[in-house]
């Protein structure tokens, strides 16, 4: 058995989930409302204030999206309720970050800036402080949407291993490298 698929979700104060027809879920909260489609084989239960996932059979396939959809309805239920944050910093010398809206205009060390349009569903904030890292935080309720545009950020300048120039999570790690040996 999948442990996190057993696992109930439980619905908070205020949230409300629906199964509708071809097994779309639908969860509306106080920050917004979300749908997941649901394979048809996998059965969803609302009952009282819990969510409960049921799969047919022990194949394979069906134990993967057991386990797969609990987690994915439950991303969507904290989605709703709290929301998803995520934060960029910006590491070199003259890399700056500034944002009009929802347009991200960023300077990272290439001969042109970088224009950026975030999806209108993300907020976006820059904040620079003297002596500090620029910082980009996005907000969202979509944990998929925020991952993917805050990868997509990364990835205009990855962190390098030798002095970790680049863009990169505030909260990552970087494995950094020794230069060159010192000559004899």
């Amino acid at each position: 058995m999948s442990r996190i698929g057993k696992q109930p979700i439980t619905v908070p104060n205020g949230v409300t989930v629906t199964v509708g027809a071809d097994n779309v879920v639908t969860v509306k909260g106080s920050k917004g409302e979300l749908k997941q489609v649901i394979d048809r084989d996998i059965k969803i239960e609302v009952k009282d204030n819990t969510v409960l996932i049921t799969r047919p059979t022990d194949q394979i396939r069906h134990r993967a999206m057991h386990g797969l959809y609990r987690a994915l309805i439950a991303n969507l239920v904290k989605g709703v309720t709290e929301g998803y944050k995520k934060e960029l910093e910006l590491v070199g010398v003259g890399f700056k970050a500034a944002n009009t809206g929802n347009i991200l205009d960023l300077s990272l060390g290439y001969s042109h800036n970088i224009i950026f349009e975030i999806p209108k569903e993300l907020k976006v904030a820059t904040a620079t402080e003297k002596g500090k890292n620029p910082l980009i935080t996005l907000e969202g309720t979509d944990k998929q949407l925020l991952g993917q545009v805050a990868a997509k950020l990364r990835s205009l300048r990855k962190p390098e291993p030798y002095k970790g120039k680049g863009v990169k999570y505030t909260e990552e790690v970087l494995r950094r490298k020794a230069g060159k040996a010192a000559g004899k």
